[in-house]
């Protein structure tokens, strides 16, 4: 076994090696050896590690190693320590005393259930990383003040230790996936600070602290399907006939106290386009009611499952998979007979189980493929599967009541109960007393008009009426709004710094300024705009005119008419009177306001301009020098407009624009399991003509411009296997690398934005170019890489690549790789 190429003794590169033991050569050196990296091997146990007596960096990861070396522990001047992703089950005491030098120590994705009782003595460790094992108790990491970087994801920790955030230098903590009840997980999100917040204002009067159940429960469902009906008589205690011109539109929200338990309800409404705004809002470990309407539903039908409910769980799945859906079957009272009832639960109560079913076994023979094939380049992915088939919706059996009955609402609020009972443990909290007095007075501020109506509100304004009444520091309020924020009771847009300053009260005004963009029927809602308020704006018909023609032809809304449209919702509200208001919430002619802000943040939409963003008359480009008289300033003030992707209806631009696919094209296909969330393609269309100015933008196809390079991105969701393809010109010989790195950033953007959709699993394959040819090549585990724009062009460091069929290509035609330059 030798070193890899130009490695000198101190530094060895053993990595991906199929190694089942450690190489003799490596073990003769002793003293000379200062790092080792033996990551993605098939080591399970690596005797003669002691022999290394002066390593600093030992990389065990990704192995096969089920016992933790005893080994280590004669490894006095270890500084960082990688043994994520193998199979160890136990740590035992006292190897830990002997690390003293050890700084960075990663047991991620092993199988631990405790840890040993003398970690703490590491006194110098910096950075640890126990995410995705089985621990319960992190007790045993109090006293490890120089601790600075903490990760304990999907694990089982229901209790946080208050000594852990004490005299501690502590600023990065990561816990999702644990079902945590003290401190609330709401309170988490918030931070460190947040975390040391609580405890602190928690010890204060023990006595005066609150324990209650608090559930965020979402009402979810197809339009007309009974969701209004169902949250309104739930909160009336008694059935409530909604009309249908009474329905939700955006989102509804209200609250219900049941027998102790407070239900914090949010009715989305069902239209495709408010879907887009849903993810805004939606959260995880929420109980979802799925309204189901019966009537309608047909057993011979397939489609009629598949758009009246499995469109629903499949999403929640994707986005909050540690959810409770409680499917409820609507407008029962409507069905011909009993029987027609029993026959239609049944039937759907069985499709839910085969869909479920359906999707473990997809995921399971993936995983199976990944092992057959070779785990130590894609080990990566395999926890991932892992990670999800771990991850179970839970979905109840089909509810079926007559929502036009008493019975019928007492039986629902009881399952609610029985449910909330048994699925959702951690919804319990305890919360110091100044969080609730701090919900109070808010309510109380509210109810005295000392915030106004609408509810938006100064950040400092609301704190100084905070300060006044409970006894807190301005730290603390700031941690409990950031709570209230994410249980849903107030909206503070902390994150975005056109916003930070800013917070909502009242939800409901903002969701309602949504929708007033958001919404199926926007072409008619211009169409109707009133005269009198187009005069007041400076308006004309004609204008008017041309808007819709935007909208319907290219997505675009412009600005001016974004103004008029949140005006006339603000009149409906009572609320175009307050000037401050308007000029928060609508902006300016030449500034945009807070709703435009959110909804660029959030990715529905992103600026553009109607016309030509250039002077025609200027006599040459000066970089930086208006040359733009009154008039042309006027006018592009009116051209400011905001492209949704959601309106477009074709192709055609990126079309024209692109020409026709060439059997050369540099291709890759990036699957997603199980398919493409409704609503993704729009939103990484927004992220990726952010980052690239020149753009044409389609229904389900996007092309970016960079120079005289084109990159095409299409939405493939038709096919069993849905897919993104990522396609462009072949490049010349000097231009691969710049064709690549555009490429890459797609790729990247499409990771990152996944991320918020936990219940989702990504692959790479570049398709073999050859004519006729069907087989798709596996990227191995690149995540790791796309950070490093170096070392993802080594991802194959051959020079040509053959498919599994016999064709033979030059690398760079199928994965990033410069040509000629070798890793």
């Amino acid at each position: 076994m030798s070193r890899s190429n130009g490695q000198s003794k101190r530094e060895w590169d053993l990595s991906g090696r199929k190694l089942k033991a450690l190489p003799t050569e490596l073990l003769e050196q002793r003293a000379e050896v200062k790092r080792v990296d033996l990551q993605r091997n098939r080591l399970k146990q690596v005797s003669g590690l002691s022999s290394l007596l002066y390593l600093k960096e030992l990389n065990l990861s990704r192995n096969d190693i089920l016992d933790f070396p005893l080994e280590v522990g004669s490894l006095s001047l270890l500084e960082r320590l990688y043994l994520n992703q193998n199979n160890i089950r136990v740590v035992p005491e006292g190897l830990f005393p002997r690390l003293e030098k050890l700084q960075f120590l990663k047991l991620s994705t092993n199988r631990l259930s405790q840890l040993p009782a003398d970690l703490a003595c590491c006194q110098r460790l910096t950075y640890l990383n126990l995410s995705h094992n089985s621990l319960t108790d992190l007790q045993p990491l109090v006293g490890l003040t120089g601790l600075t970087e903490l990760h304990v994801e999907m694990n089982s920790i229901t209790q946080l230790p208050p000594g852990l955030f004490q005299n501690s230098e502590l600023s990065l903590f990561k816990f999702s996936g644990n079902p945590l009840r003290l401190p609330p997980e709401e309170v988490c999100v918030g931070g460190v600070r947040d975390i040391q917040n609580y405890f602190t204002l928690l010890g204060r009067d023990p006595d005066s602290n609150t324990t209650a159940c608090t559930v965020k429960t979402m009402f979810l469902g197809s339009s007309m399907a009974g969701k209004s009906t169902l949250s309104r008589s739930l909160r009336a205690g008694a059935p409530v006939k909604v009309e249908v011109d009474d329905r939700t539109e955006g989102i509804e929200i209200c609250e219900l106290e049941l027998e102790g338990v407070r239900l914090l309800f949010w009715d989305f409404a069902g239209q495709e386009e408010y879907y887009l705004t849903h993810h805004v809002f939606i959260t995880p470990r929420a109980l979802v009611i799925l309204a189901v309407d019966l009537a309608s539903y047909s057993v011979e039908d397939p489609k009629s499952f598949t758009e009246k409910v499995w469109f629903w769980i499949n999403n929640i799945q994707l986005r909050v998979p540690d959810s409770v859906v409680l499917p409820v079957a609507t407008h029962c009272d409507q069905c011909r007979s009993p029987e027609e009832v029993e026959k239609k639960r049944a039937h759907l109560d069985q499709k839910v189980r085969e869909a479920l079913e359906e999707r473990r076994l997809v995921l399971t023979l993936q995983r199976k493929t990944l092992k057959e094939r070779d785990p130590t380049q894609f080990s990566d992915q395999i926890i991932e599967m892992d990670r999800l088939m771990d991850r179970k919706l839970q979905v109840m059996k089909l509810m079926t009541i007559d929502c036009n009955e008493q019975e019928g609402i007492d039986t629902l609020k009881a399952h609610l109960l029985r449910h909330i009972e048994q699925a959702f443990p951690c919804a319990e909290r305890t919360l110091p007393r100044s969080y609730g007095d701090v919900e109070r007075t808010i309510h109380t501020l509210l109810e005295q008009e000392h915030i106004p109506r609408h509810g938006i509100v100064s950040l400092v304004e609301l704190r100084d009426m905070i300060l006044k009444t409970v006894e807190v520091s301005e730290e603390s309020v700031s941690s409990i709004l950031r709570y209230l924020d994410r249980i849903g009771l107030l909206v503070w847009y902390e994150e975005i710094p056109e916003l930070a300053e800013t917070v909502y009260a009242q939800p409901s005004v903002l969701i309602s300024l949504f929708k007033t963009v958001v919404r199926p029927d926007l072409a008619k809602q211009l169409q109707d705009l009133p005269r009198p308020l187009l005069r007041q704006e400076g308006v004309l018909d004609l204008q008017r005119a041309a808007w819709v023609e935007a909208l319907q032809g290219r997505g675009m809304l412009p600005n001016m008419a974004t103004r008029i449209l949140v005006l006339r919702e603000l009149k409906r509200l009572g609320l175009d009177e307050d000037e401050d208001l308007v000029s928060e919430v609508v902006g300016s002619r030449r500034e945009e306001g807070a709703l435009l802000s959110l909804l660029q943040h959030f990715q529905v939409c992103l600026p553009t301009r109607l016309g030509s963003p250039l002077d025609p008359a200027a006599p040459e480009f000066v970089p930086g020098k208006a040359q733009w008289d009154s008039d042309r300033l006027r006018q592009r003030e009116q051209d400011a407009a905001c492209l949704f992707p959601i309106y477009l209806l074709d192709n055609r631009a990126v079309e024209k624009a692109w020409g026709v696919d060439k059997q050369d094209d540099v291709r890759v296909n990036v699957y997603f399991l199980p398919e493409v969330p409704h609503g993704f393609f729009h939103r990484l269309t927004v992220n990726m003509c952010s980052l690239y100015p020149t753009h044409w933008v389609g229904k389900d196809q996007c092309l970016l411009c960079s120079g005289a390079r084109l990159v095409l991105l299409r939405e493939n969701s038709q096919h069993e296997d849905q897919f993104i393809e990522i396609r462009c010109k072949r490049p010349e010989p000097t231009e691969f690398r710049q064709s690549w790195d555009m490429v890459l950033a797609v790729i990247f953007k499409l990771w990152r934005l996944s991320q918020q959709w936990p219940g989702l699993v990504q692959q790479v394959f570049s398709p073999c170019p050859e004519a006729g040819c069907s087989v798709k090549l596996h990227w191995r585990d690149w995540q790791e890489l796309v950070s490093d724009s170096t070392d993802i062009y080594s991802i194959v460091p051959d020079e040509k690549v053959v498919c599994t069929n016999g064709h033979t290509r030059r690398t760079e035609l199928l994965f990033p790789k410069v040509p000629g330059v070798s890793k």
